[in-house]
């Protein structure tokens, strides 16, 4: 699950990581109170699940108490990426002297975590990432050992962060571990021109799978910025909204993976992606194809699935028993394998609706997909 930017602020504090006074709110006169109290300028930064906020204008300056009110009016209902803006953090902006950027994250190939560091943080690390990978250190983390205060002196000294940074990433190891993360990241971690260290912005995902040790992150504590995963979740579904045109459905985290790597290489957007597990029946298949049809944004969907547990006839069910209850306006291919994929190929035979079309190969259908999609 990933947090918000304020309540990965939080657990920053919480661990004795430095950052910035703020707020948050979802009403625009409150941001002018908030403004108030915080000195008069305030930074306006939109609250979504997501990055490049920035560049598409949900971070803002605001000069006084009435500019942050304007401000917050012109953020709150912003669509990023495919994410609505339902609250705005007004933080006390901060004179910069230079931005660093710290991160940790599960490598699940290697089996360890991965500290991530660089003396040039900010919104262009991924730039700089691609461009000078020399300047992104990678150090990998033993999680028997974690990060200890020689640890994160050899983080610091290999990505040429200042010394002083080594108590941040001590700290921030421990937000990863007590909080059972799976990335925590700060980016920028920023000095002062007094010489102080804070975190300006920061990201946490935690693993769901480590819920029931967290007891205050049940499940009244998930948001939801978009309905369609609010809908989905209601449903016990897993979907996640992405920004291209192709909707995605299959069966198994990897299967999942591996559809929109495939997708992406026939030249396509994912628009969204949703996962109905192994061993689903037909009601998960109708009420995964009814959310994912719901996406506006989705111009063609393709349903993969490989049968082991769940079996393809249940799949096709699925699909028709949508089909019954969902008028049907956007191309589908049907990639089934595996377990009874002769039965629902059949079953989708004999529905034999005109908007429904079937491949016998990932590759194949990946393809049709995207084609449909730039076509439709």
């Amino acid at each position: 699950m990933d947090l918000y930017e304020h309540e990965a602020r939080a657990l920053f504090e919480e661990h004795g990581i430095a950052v910035p006074r703020a707020e948050v709110t979802d009403s625009p006169q409150e941001a002018r109170a908030i403004a108030r109290r915080l000195g008069g300028s305030v930074v306006v930064k939109a609250q979504v699940k997501t990055g490049g906020r920035g560049k598409a204008g949900g971070v803002r300056l605001a000069t006084d108490p009435v500019a942050a009110e304007r401000t917050a009016r012109r953020i709150l209902g912003m669509n990023i990426k495919g994410h609505t803006v339902g609250e705005v953090m007004l933080a006390q902006p901060v004179d910069i002297e230079s931005e660093f950027y710290v991160a940790y994250v599960l490598d699940r190939a290697a089996g360890h975590f991965l500290a991530i560091a660089s003396a040039e943080g900010g919104m262009d690390i991924e730039e700089v990432a691609a461009v000078r990978p020399e300047a992104v250190a990678r150090i990998p983390v033993d999680p028997a050992e974690g990060v200890t205060s020689a640890k994160a002196a050899e983080i610091a000294g290999a990505a040429g962060l200042p010394p002083q940074t080594a108590d941040v990433l001590v700290r921030l190891w421990e937000v990863l571990v007590r909080q059972d993360a799976l990335l925590v990241e700060v980016n920028p971690l920023v000095r002062t021109r007094e010489g102080h260290l804070l975190a300006l912005d920061g990201k946490v995902t935690l693993d769901d799978n480590a819920r029931f040790r967290q007891a205050r992150r049940g499940a009244e504590s998930i948001a939801h910025d978009d309905p369609l995963e609010a809908a989905a979740a209601a449903k016990g579904l897993n979907y996640v909204k992405l920004d291209g045109e192709v909707g995605v459905i299959g069966n198994g985290a990897g299967l999942v993976m591996s559809t929109l790597d495939v997708v992406a290489g026939c030249g396509a957007r994912p628009a969204n992606f949703l996962d109905i597990g192994g061993g689903a029946s037909a009601r998960v298949m109708a009420d995964g194809l009814t959310v994912i049809l719901s996406d506006p944004a989705v111009k063609s969907v393709f349903v993969n699935v490989f049968g082991g547990i769940t079996a393809c006839d249940a799949v096709a069910d699925g699909i028709v028993r949508a089909l019954d209850e969902v008028r049907l306006t956007k191309p589908l291919v049907v990639r089934l394998d595996g377990n009874n994929a002769a039965r629902g190929r059949a079953v989708l035979d004999r529905r034999a609706h005109p908007l429904v079309q079937q491949a016998t190969t990932m590759d194949g259908a990946a393809r049709r997909a995207a084609e449909l999609a730039h076509t439709s």
